[in-house]
């Protein structure tokens, strides 16, 4: 069974870009999302960026965002590279010789 993550991390940019997209004023949107607006003020600056799945649903409903588009979402990182040792096994090798 797929399980959503416990927390989305959202892009606050995002959010108030389709926000105004759509013309809606942070206090209608809040409303239509069942969020406050000091929370959706928080959101859009940046200051919280967690939302858990069925806030972050409503959400996307209030802003007509598909379920499948990650427009409102942060970018993602790239996990680190793991570097190879080949590099430095052989440095290591030599130095047991």
């Amino acid at each position: 069974m797929h399980r959503p993550p416990a927390t989305f991390q959202v892009d606050g940019t995002a959010i108030r870009a389709r926000r105004k997209e759509l013309g809606l004023t942070r206090d209608h949107c809040a409303t239509q999302a069942g969020i406050s607006g000091p929370y959706l003020s928080q959101l859009e600056n940046g200051a919280r960026r967690d939302m858990r799945p069925p806030t972050y649903q409503r959400l996307r409903a209030a802003l007509a965002v598909p379920a499948d588009d990650e427009r409102l979402l942060a970018p993602r990182l790239e996990p680190p590279r793991e570097e190879s040792d080949a590099r430095h096994s052989g440095a290591q090798q030599e130095e047991a010789r």
